[in-house]
């Protein structure tokens, strides 16, 4: 069984990767290229549909399977590549993604997981082998960024309207 922190919390993983063992209803994550390679098979499946994007994938090639897709996993191949960062900022600020957004890979440890929560990321797969509880500590380790994350666009959007009350900016 496979475990994955998921909005601060360890829970095992419901979703699979195609090739493993799984039923027709079960969750499952399709590398980009099979679901571009003929999207109206997958959009028959009874169960959720997720997809997987490598760091060179374009986000811009999901924007019509979207409505689809219950979870997007971005890949981290090492803690040293951070094109997943702006995947992420892209499905969330331009393209509208509101379904669960996923970093899995090498790269996804616990100095990295304040970040990429603040990206927009709501579950963390590690690697097999890495501590998940200290990755959840990781978490808590900070309790003041200096930017807004994507979580707080639109009180970015609320506190510089003009003619916006005084009393509704709070600073970040």
């Amino acid at each position: 069984m496979r475990y994955i922190l998921q909005r601060r919390e360890l829970r095992p993983d419901d979703w699979r990767y195609l090739g493993e063992e799984c039923a027709e209803s079960d969750a499952l994550i399709v590398p980009l290229a099979q679901l571009r390679a003929d999207p109206l098979q997958w959009q028959k499946r009874s169960g959720p549909l997720g997809a997987l994007l490598g760091p060179a994938d374009s986000v811009a090639e999901l924007s019509e399977l979207l409505p689809w897709l219950a979870l997007v996993a971005l890949q981290f191949p090492n803690p040293g590549d951070g094109r997943g960062y702006s995947q992420a900022r892209l499905l969330r600020a331009r393209l509208g993604f509101a379904g669960e957004l996923r970093a899995v890979g090498a790269g996804v440890r616990q100095d990295q997981v304040f970040l990429l929560t603040r990206c927009g990321f709501d579950s963390l797969e590690p690697l097999p082998g890495v501590d998940l509880e200290a990755v959840r500590r990781a978490l808590n380790r900070y309790s003041v960024a200096y930017q807004p994350g994507s979580a707080q666009v639109e009180l970015r959007r609320q506190r510089f309207m003009p003619g916006a009350p005084s009393a509704a900016r709070s600073p970040d």
